[in-house]
Parts: C-alpha cells; sequence; structure tokens
C-alpha cells in the first residue's frame, strides 16, 4: 500500500526546523568478521565430507599390509533464500512534499533495513549455535559434541560453560589445538578471531590488554596477549542475544560460509494508473557452517 499525504502532513508547509529519525552513523558490517564469501549460480550448495586414512600399522615380517579406506561422510547444505522489501509513494505526496525528495529518503532506508537483515540473519548462526534445533551436516548444534566416523565425540565448546574469562580463554585455546580430523589424527587448527558482545567489550580489553594477568596482585606475565593469542583481532557484534556468550572463529578452511546467489538489486518504477513510485531491493543468499573446527563457544556460566 502506497505511503500517502496523510502521513506526512507536517511536511507539506513550511515552517518545521528539522525532520529527523532516519539518519543516524550505522555500524560497519559485522558478518563479515565472522562468515567468508562465495559465489554461488545453483539453487543451494552442498559441501561433502570427505573421510581419510587412520594411521599407519606396525607390518609383521612377512605379512602383507593392513589395507584402509576412506569414504565420504555427511553433507552441508546451504540452501539459498530470498530477502526483498519494498515501498510506494503517492504522486501527490512526491509532489508536495516540503523537505526533500521522500523518494531518495526512504531509498536510504531500505538500504539500511537490507544491511540490517543481512546482519540479523548472519548472527542466528552464532545466536542458534547452541540449539539442537539447529543442527548443522552431522545432525549436532554448532557448538556441541560432534561425533567421528572413526567413533568417539570431539566438542567445540567448553565442557562446563563459563563466562569469558582469562583462564576460560585459555581454556578453549587448548581445547582447539587438541581437535582431531574424522579419522582421529591431531590436525592443526588454531584460533584467529574472539567475537564478543557489547557487554563484554570492557571486561575483554582487560584481559588482553594489560601488561600482566589481569584482576590479580602477581607479576605473571600475560600469556594471551604475549602469544597474540587473536591474530585476527577482537570483533564487538551488537547484534549478538547473549550478553554472557562469547565465541571464537578458527583458521579451518571450511568453517562459517556465506554464499551468495545473487548481489543485491534495487529498482524503480512508476505506476501508470496511480502514478505512484514503488521502490524494490532484493537478493538471493545463504549462511552456514560447514566444518565445525572453524569455531569454538561457550554459552557463559
Amino acid at each position: 500500500m502506497a505511503m500517502t499525504r496523510a502521513q506526512f502532513a507536517k511536511q507539506l508547509q513550511d515552517g518545521l526546523n528539522t525532520v529527523f529519525g532516519m539518519k543516524y552513523d550505522e555500524w560497519e558490517p559485522q558478518w563479515n568478521k565472522i562468515f567468508k564469501t562465495y559465489t554461488s549460480a545453483k539453487a543451494y550448495e552442498e559441501d561433502v565430507l570427505m573421510v581419510g586414512l587412520g594411521g599407519a600399522v606396525v607390518k609383521a615380517e612377512g605379512s602383507g599390509v593392513t589395507y584402509d579406506s576412506g569414504h565420504e561422510g555427511w553433507v552441508a547444505r546451504y540452501q539459498h533464500v530470498t530477502t526483498a522489501k519494498a515501498f510506494a509513494i503517492t504522486e501527490e505526496a512526491v509532489d508536495d512534499g516540503r523537505y526533500g525528495d521522500l523518494g531518495a529518503k526512504f531509498s536510504r532506508a531500505l538500504a539500511k533495513s537490507m544491511r540490517y537483515t543481512d546482519e540479523v540473519r548472519a548472527i542466528s548462526v552464532l545466536n542458534n549455535g547452541f540449539d539442537s534445533a539447529y543442527p548443522i551436516g552431522d545432525d549436532v548444534e554448532v557448538f556441541g559434541a560432534h561425533p567421528l566416523a572413526s567413533g568417539g565425540t570431539v566438542n567445540n565448546k567448553l565442557s562446563t560453560a563459563a563466562d569469558i574469562s582469562e583462564e576460560a580463554l585459555e581454556d578453549a585455546h587448548i581445547a582447539i589445538k587438541g581437535f582431531v580430523d574424522d579419522r582421529g589424527i591431531p590436525c592443526q587448527v588454531r584460533a584467529d578471531k574472539l567475537i564478543i558482545p557489547r557487554q563484554s567489550e570492557f571486561i575483554v580489553h582487560r584481559i588482553l590488554k594489560s601488561a600482566g594477568q589481569s584482576g590479580t596482585a602477581n607479576n605473571d606475565t600475560n600469556a594471551l596477549k604475549d602469544m597474540s593469542a587473536f591474530p585476527g583481532g577482537v570483533h564487538v557484534n551488537v547484534y549478538l542475544s547473549d550478553p554472557d556468550a562469547w565465541y571464537i572463529i578458527t583458521d579451518a578452511d571450511d568453517g562459517f560460509k556465506h554464499f551468495e546467489r545473487r548481489k543485491l538489486k534495487r529498482g524503480m518504477e512508476g505506476d501508470f494508473e496511480t502514478g505512484n513510485m514503488r521502490y524494490k531491493a532484493s537478493k538471493r543468499d545463504s549462511y552456514g557452517v560447514t566444518d565445525w573446527r572453524g569455531g569454538f563457544a561457550s554459552n557463559g556460566a
């Protein structure tokens, strides 16, 4: 339904001091600190786990070698969706507006709406990361006990949930260096970025920037700072819903992914009969996780 002059009554006459509420500074994009972007030309994308070989075994003299075999495992699917929004303004509202082009103002608002939706959709992967109702390819939530093809499980979250602290971050680093592939062979995965809610910003600054151990009277070195624990930096994400949760993005190759099926497309057209102007924006993409080794987290104590 088109916006009419009745919705902008004050802006049809001179005398207002200002028109406000639609022009604020925006946060820089935050989702791209977590997800790597790839292009897609299909309705959906699939990543399949390839299970390799286990460790070699000792061969007794004169005996034959032991054969092993690999195989495909579970599949991670990225189902693209379309996000879109539109608005319309009557010809009369455009003609009679006295405080700038309403179409231009709401076009900027439309772009802001699309950017906001990108952030919300992307961060939902983390916000729902501890919920079994949102499983990834191995049928386990993003941060949980993930089954290995060779048997057993590996956790990519703290075994006992904890608020962010020096000790918790050190425990997370130790756990990440204990990651193995699906045949139980240790794999080199390292912490890269720390993603935190706005409520933890000052706590994390003290933890990572103190010359010595944070919150203690001793002179022990700050190992997290000295060892450059997060080479990719610390990133505050204002869209995180849990004030106690924190997340580590690792350098694993196939972790958090964003597939772009179609870039943002904008359109504007006039309606011949009514004279109304219509504006639309839409895009197609998907967000998700392939390899759980791409992240580690805690949902707080």
